[in-house]
């Protein structure tokens, strides 16, 4: 496509408009309706502008990020906003999506909301201070996005969605699954079901708006997969997420789920769900862990008195800076990724691990003590 180039669509168009920033050839689409005069009145911003949030410039790498940066500034003050303040803009992501540093939770907005609103664009700044708050404080790019980039430049081996994978039967799954290091093994239903009872070596990844974010995350595309969720439904929409995202190689899922499996008698292990007050009660005894889970810029603005860190995704690599007799009790933002670190604390032998459902956001609420770094 070319920048200025049309797309009829009956009474509707689509204007394509180049807007580098987030990638080089990123491109938005003006939209306009003939029963509603010649000038358009809406954006498809794609990945450079979000309620409350614009693009992030460095997923292609350091050598680009700062040209990248300078180009999202120009597309933002010179292609955008002379648009006019009326615009509807309608981002592809939303809150907790990665493509952001915190991006916020309306699916749509307009560009006058964004001017009051949006810290990127509320200030007039220079493009090198554009640049420079941008680039500051910019979390961690998830793991699979270079190999996402790869995969996208590859023709296509098929153009059709992924099939339910087959139902496995609770003796077959479990001899198909035993070995934790050929396989990846993952539950998809909810922290709290999770926490209840689940297989043995089970990776807790709930089916919410984030699961192929921190499935990208925490798979990779070397080992089959094997799925549990509530239902095939759950299981159908997880192996599309896990498609979209180059992961393909699932191999099958827990027929009828925990149902069967406790049914036939088989093991079952659990993760403890502690409220917030009880880890502020417990928090000083010696025999308890507290993990924080959550990212560096997170940390920054207020931990659990007393908490360690470890950001989820580099969990692994600080597994023995924990002793593992004592209980550890894993805090997030929500519980959610505080529960895939729970799960990851099991899998290696940690038998007495407890889980923080509510997690910061409910620490916060009930004003509990906070330690700044």
């Amino acid at each position: 496509m070319d920048d200025g180039e049309v797309l009829e669509l009956g009474q509707v168009s689509l204007e394509v408009l180049h807007s580098p920033g987030h990638t080089p050839e990123h491109i938005s689409l003006l939209l306009r309706d003939s029963q509603q005069g010649e000038a358009p009145f809406a954006l498809f911003t794609g990945d450079t502008l979000f309620n409350l949030d614009v693009g992030r410039p460095d997923l292609l790498g350091e050598d680009s990020t700062k040209q990248l940066a300078a180009q999202l500034y120009a597309t933002l003050f010179t292609r955008y906003l002379p648009l006019g303040e009326r615009i509807e803009i309608y981002p592809c992501h939303g809150a907790g999506s990665a493509c952001g540093k915190s991006i916020g939770d309306r699916r749509h907005s307009t560009l006058g909301n964004e001017l009051l609103f949006n810290p990127a664009l509320n200030q007039r700044r220079t493009e090198q201070e554009f640049v420079d708050r941008l680039l500051d404080g910019m979390p961690e790019p998830p793991r699979h996005y270079a190999r996402l980039k790869q995969l996208n430049a590859r023709p296509l081996e098929r153009l059709h969605g992924p099939a339910l994978p087959p139902p496995l039967a609770p003796e077959e799954f479990r001899q198909r699954t035993a070995d934790h290091d050929a396989v990846q093994l993952v539950d998809v239903r909810s922290i709290l079901a999770f926490g209840g009872g689940h297989v043995p070596g089970a990776l807790n990844i709930a089916l919410r708006d984030e699961f192929a974010s921190w499935a990208g995350w925490m798979l990779d595309d070397q080992r089959p997969i094997y799925l549990i969720g509530e239902d095939s439904v759950e299981v159908h929409q997880a192996t599309l997420q896990l498609y979209r995202i180059g992961l393909d190689q699932v191999a099958g899922y827990l027929r009828n789920g925990m149902t069967d499996w406790q049914n036939a008698g088989l093991p079952l292990a659990c993760v403890m769900q502690w409220t917030v007050h009880e880890l502020d009660r417990r928090r000083g005894d010696p025999e308890v862990q507290v993990l924080d889970v959550r990212s560096a810029e997170e940390v920054a603005q207020g931990r659990v008195p007393g908490a360690r860190h470890a950001f989820v995704a580099h969990l692994p690599q600080h597994l023995e800076q924990l002793d593992r007799d004592g209980i550890v009790a894993v805090y997030c933002g929500s519980g959610y990724r505080a529960s895939i670190a729970a799960s990851l604390l099991k899998r290696h032998g940690f038998n007495r691990v407890a889980n923080v459902p509510g997690s910061w956001a409910a620490w916060r609420k009930h004003d509990l003590p906070v330690a700044q770094r």
